[in-house]
């Protein structure tokens, strides 16, 4: 079984899309829920990519994926939203430019009694990675990073957040993930297990999300759907599915769908 991303995919084109404003500020609102109780977490990141992106760079422009999305989003979130205040914070830091990856995201959000596990396979991502997360104190490994959380689970502590995040480009994830699925969840029932899908044009995840509905009749999946980035382009939306939702997470999906349709 292979896992993981494919050693070409670089996220630094795809940085701050439609797609990463969907998914990051439902993880964003989740994480600021999780740490408003005292119990600590574990948070785990199985492709966690480099960590911060330059939208201003040559990939992102060469795409211009970033400019429909958070650019195009981002005076739309109140400035007192989890997502809005990470986003400020990393940009006071780190110039107006700059967008957080998940890592990041959760380094500005959880708190120093938690503990994060982060796992990227691309060296040069990796390299970037242990450089944007010094000093955070996260545990990270140049590994296959759902190879990494089967091995950790359940972590301690025992309550926490892991976020599975493949490229797809390697086509068997979408027969491979459900799988992993069933057995991350057997292991570490109380996580809230995050799996981010492509909505794609050619129907790829309609298997994939028939058989995690079959494995876990209590799932919940959240989809936004948007233009193609260009003509041609198969990415039509995106989804997230989340076993152990925090309460309150469907109305904030809700509330996150109809931001991102300028309702």
């Amino acid at each position: 079984m292979r896992h993981g991303r494919m050693l070409s995919y670089q996220h630094s084109y795809h940085a701050g899309n439609l797609a990463d404003v969907h998914k990051h500020a439902l993880l964003a609102w989740m994480l600021a829920q999780m740490v408003a109780k005292d119990k600590p977490l574990s948070f785990i990141d199985t492709h966690a990519g480099r960590g911060l992106y330059d939208l201003g760079s040559v990939e992102a422009r060469k795409t211009g994926e970033a400019q429909a999305g958070i650019e195009a989003l981002a005076d739309r979130f109140a400035p007192d939203d989890p997502y809005a205040r990470m986003l400020s914070a990393v940009r006071a830091q780190h110039g107006p430019m700059a967008y957080p990856g998940t890592p990041l995201i959760a380094r500005h959000l959880l708190r120093p009694q938690d503990r994060m596990t982060l796992a990227e396979l691309h060296p040069g991502e990796h390299e970037a990675l242990q450089t944007v997360m010094a000093g955070s104190g996260a545990r990270i490994y140049r590994r296959d990073g759902l190879a990494l959380v089967l091995s950790m689970a359940p972590p301690a502590p025992r309550r926490g957040v892991v976020i599975i995040d493949p490229s797809y480009e390697v086509k068997d994830d979408y027969t491979t993930l459900p799988e992993v699925l069933r057995k991350l969840r057997r292991k570490w029932n109380v996580g809230v297990l995050l799996l981010w899908y492509p909505v794609l044009a050619a129907g790829l995840q309609n298997a994939m999300l028939a058989q995690i509905r079959a494995d876990h009749p209590d799932a919940a999946i959240f989809e936004t759907r948007f233009p193609p980035a260009r003509a041609g382009h198969g990415l039509h939306g995106a989804g997230l599915v989340v076993l152990n939702p925090p309460f309150g997470l469907k109305d904030r999906a809700a509330q996150v769908d109809a931001l991102m349709r300028g309702q």
